[in-house]
């Protein structure tokens, strides 16, 4: 391994720790003899804030441009031996206040490169025009950036390689608000196994942001009647942006 791509191994790990409770590095000898207490696990619905920035780090500050680079023509799990056609890294705002997470690209992301393009992006679309935004004024990803074959969900090992890089697209867009789309994106965002029906309705904290489970635009293509679900979901998505109040329990 090469010393950039261990040091892009390691930024990577440090990242995904930050995301299962660890609270920082240190170069103290120290504290490295610190007392064995540690605080209790984080609660499964909170994430914890990001680490906090090196001082002495001579690195440019991390840009999505540079997540997108450091992901590369990706080859770190099995999909890309089983039919996608390209990867399909996330669009929109990087300044955004409103972030939208799915599962995985479909076919016509596949072919586009870009997430919801097809006729659930389409109805995606409709939902966000519906509170006053655009697409442009949000950021779109998922937590797999690669297709699986058949649009069969993700397993274990396909979302350990990906998801740091959408933690790291999370942390430099820090939006105040995110929808997760789907059982399997606020599963993975969330840390839980309980269905969608259950999970949204709430709205959970998710470090700094409020985060809000909803159901797939491809669900309500099959099961229009859940319209009105996704609509309450997304009065709550309007009320926090227009609040200025993005803070929630759990």
């Amino acid at each position: 391994m090469s010393d950039a791509d261990f040091r892009t191994s390691l930024a990577d790990h440090l990242r995904l720790c930050a995301q299962f409770g660890a609270q920082g590095v240190s170069r103290d000898a120290a504290w490295r003899h610190r007392s064995a207490e540690v605080p209790p696990a984080a609660q499964s619905l909170e994430a914890v804030e990001p680490l906090p920035p090196d001082e002495s780090a001579t690195e440019p500050r991390e840009t999505l441009d540079i997540v997108r680079t450091d992901l590369g023509d990706c080859s770190r799990c099995k999909l890309h031996t089983l039919g996608r056609s390209r990867i399909v890294f996330g669009v929109g705002s990087p300044a955004a206040e409103l972030m939208f997470i799915g599962e995985a690209p479909g076919h016509d992301e596949d072919q586009q490169g870009i997430p919801f393009v097809g006729r659930a992006g389409q109805l995606l679309t409709k939902i966000i025009e519906a509170i006053g935004l655009r697409r442009e004024d949000v950021y779109i990803a998922n937590v797999i950036k690669c297709r699986p074959p058949e649009n069969r969900n993700p397993e274990p090992d396909e979302v350990a390689s990906c998801e740091p890089f959408l933690f790291r697209q999370v942390q430099i867009i820090n939006p105040r608000v995110i929808v997760a789309l789907g059982s399997f994106a606020a599963q993975t965002l969330l840390r839980t196994k309980d269905p969608i029906s259950r999970l949204r309705g709430h709205v959970y904290k998710y470090g700094a942001a409020s985060l809000i489970p909803t159901f797939h635009p491809a669900y309500l293509l099959r099961s229009p009647e859940r319209k009105r679900d996704v609509w309450e979901d997304m009065k709550k998505v309007r009320d926090l942006l227009q609040s200025g109040d993005a803070d929630a329990a759990p």
